[in-house]
């Protein structure tokens, strides 16, 4: 009797219980708005439940001391233990800009209108003001973190393109301007990208395109390693009694 699980069967079987969610969506679903949502959170779902409890998943609005608000981003990757709060207003969440980790646009396709329209997303949120203080331990004190680039990506079902990830999509993604760049993306249906510092672009066959998008994901996540502390003092200017 064999001890091994088929890991490879297992990643497999669950791109396609996502995929088949989403086609369900997609098919059965006729409300525009509403699809999107589902959408959306069937990707905040995913994401939510494999990747580590540091990590929160949601959709919201990003905001800077100075009250400067992003678009809303349809799922957005932060933490919460050294940037304390989330305002949570009438259901819609805004998340300080130093807590945030990544960001994506969801949408049904992938095509040229909806990667310039993620493109501005990422701008909006990259052209925050992010603040970064000592962070003080048992030990002593931890320098200021420096600030690093905002991850930010597509998640689609499908592409209009075929192929997905060729020359239509590398000459779109070659001409975003740095604050606009997308990092990664997922067409779940047609694979996934990885775009690399050498502006070179990995790919990964259709059948892998979940779990590629995943690990390579949470890689980045890794070597971003923990979101700055936030300087709250200036928050707090705010309020009239500071």
């Amino acid at each position: 009797m064999s001890n091994k699980v088929n890991m490879k069967e297992l990643f497999l079987e669950m791109q396609q219980e996502m995929l088949m969610k989403l086609k369900l969506i997609r098919n059965h679903v006729t409300h525009a708005p509403t699809k999107g949502n589902a959408v959306e959170l069937s990707w905040i779902e995913f994401l939510g439940t494999y990747l580590p409890n540091r990590y929160c998943v949601d959709t919201a609005f990003i905001v800077d001391h100075t009250g400067t608000r992003s678009d809303q981003i349809d799922l957005v990757i932060y933490d919460q233990q050294y940037s304390p709060f989330v305002f949570c207003h009438a259901g819609v969440k805004y998340i300080p800009a130093e807590s945030v980790y990544a960001i994506f646009e969801v949408k049904q396709t992938l095509n040229k209108q909806h990667i310039e329209y993620a493109a501005k997303k990422a701008e909006s949120v990259r052209l925050l003001n992010r603040t970064s203080v000592n962070i003080v331990h048992a030990g002593g004190v931890y320098p200021a973190r420096p600030i690093f680039d905002i991850v930010a990506g597509i998640i689609t079902t499908s592409s209009d393109w075929n192929p997905a990830f060729g020359k239509s999509f590398q000459e779109i993604i070659e001409l975003l301007e740095p604050k606009q760049r997308l990092n990664i993306g997922c067409a779940l249906d047609s694979g996934s990208f990885l775009l690399q510092p050498d502006g070179t672009i990995d790919i990964s066959s259709n059948e892998e395109s979940l779990i590629f998008f995943f690990i390579k994901l949470f890689t980045q996540l890794q070597n971003l390693g923990t979101v700055p502390a936030m300087n709250i003092d200036l928050y707090s200017q705010a309020l009239d009694s500071i």
